[in-house]
């Protein structure tokens, strides 16, 4: 079966608020920046459009009635993905697996700043029996896990803290990052506490911004450009969505999904066969324990390492060198796009200040938020 590459990206936001686009000309933008990029028409070179959107984020029923306009899919092949972003890089990589397609568009968005209501919205999706009667802002959830993982592991508040400091700080660096700040441990540690004990510099903020990403099988590929990013695997897996049985410690889902796509791209050693990693900072104790059930270090050992500043942009294994969502914001379905984008820009050398030296293997992760136990993982290489 045919490779699978990335061969054109585009990108506009991420912002706190973007009030002079709406959600269609976000997706136009940033569309015409990637057929520029892959040297494409979209009315003539692409097979299938896959878009990323959940309805109630949209406010509007069968969502992917409002996409083909601007993307240029009018009366073409158009898929729905009802998910996070890498969910929908995880489909366009089937497609063309299946030798049907050769050419795929993946577009994710968030326009958060229209959403008045989004708490509801998450609030709706805990379990109406049990959970959602109990009222309360629905982060209080992600406060109990921190707890338990702190309990658990023996890992500090102070080494939590310390993802934010670094996300932060990365993020400056970062023309697509809203919310870079040089802020100091302390700065975290005395912010007001939320969740127990989840600090408020310790929580994402959503922001606006689109990426769209133009996908071709191998063959076309190479007659487009000589900057291919390889699809080298992908994995997802949903756990069980009760919060009464599920692990909350351990983020089981993300170690099922990354088993798989480390399967498909024969990775044995993560933590040596990695150059970095883009993983889901929605919550700062998140990326901990992601990177654990990553396996880029053993349960309980996150906190240490990123304390040491082994995580850092000019550690041993750089996660997060974009800002992560701590820094770019958090953009909804959008977030795994915004984590493939920073992995393909690394990989093609354009990541600007932030650069890797001579990175040749990316990982990009995914996580739904809360609710959910749903977890993505791609492994990209500019290696064939």
């Amino acid at each position: 079966m045919s490779e699978v590459a990335i061969v054109g990206v585009g990108c506009v936001g991420f912002r706190p608020i973007l009030p002079e686009l709406s959600y269609k000309e976000l997706m136009f933008e940033a569309a015409v920046k990637a057929y520029e990029d892959a040297g494409i028409n979209p009315r003539k070179d692409v097979d299938v459009f896959i878009t990323c959107a959940e309805d109630y984020l949209e406010g509007f029923s069968i969502f992917d009635e409002f996409v083909p306009d601007q993307l240029g899919a009018v009366l073409r092949h158009l898929f729905t993905v009802s998910g996070d972003g890498l969910l929908g890089l995880a489909t366009a990589y089937m497609l063309i697996k299946t030798g049907q397609f050769d050419t795929v568009v993946l577009e994710a968005h968030s326009k958060a700043s229209d959403i008045l209501t989004f708490m509801d919205i998450v609030a709706f999706a805990l379990d109406p029996i049990l959970n959602r009667p109990l009222g309360g802002h629905p982060y209080y959830v992600a406060g109990m896990e921190m707890n338990r993982y702190l309990h658990d592991t023996c890992t500090t508040m102070e080494q939590c803290a310390q993802v934010a400091v670094k996300n932060k700080k990365n993020a400056l660096e970062n023309p697509y990052a809203a919310y870079g700040a040089n802020i100091t441990l302390d700065q975290v540690l005395c912010s007001d506490t939320w969740f127990y004990p989840l600090k408020k510099l310790e929580i994402s903020t959503p922001a606006d911004g689109c990426v769209v990403m133009v996908l071709a099988s191998e063959n076309v590929a190479e007659k487009l450009t000589d900057k291919s990013i390889w699809v080298k695997g992908v994995g997802w897996c949903t756990e069980t969505p009760n919060l009464e049985t599920r692990d909350w410690s351990k983020t089981v889902y993300t170690r099922l999904a990354a088993e798989m796509a480390y399967k498909k791209a024969r990775i044995h050693s993560p933590w040596k066969e990695l150059d970095f990693a883009e993983v889901n900072d929605l919550f700062a104790y998140k990326e901990l324990q992601h990177m654990e059930a990553l396996k880029l270090c053993e349960y309980g050992e996150a906190g240490k390492l990123t304390e040491e500043g082994l995580t850092a942009r000019n550690g041993e294994l750089p996660v997060n060198p974009s800002g992560g969502l701590l820094g770019m914001g958090y953009g909804l379905e959008a977030s795994g796009m915004q984590k493939l984008l920073e992995v393909v820009l690394q990989l093609r050398g354009e990541a600007g200040r932030r650069q890797i030296p001579d990175a040749e293997v990316g990982l990009a992760h995914a996580w739904r938020g809360i609710p959910t136990a749903t977890g993505i993982t791609a492994v990209l290489s500019n290696v064939k």
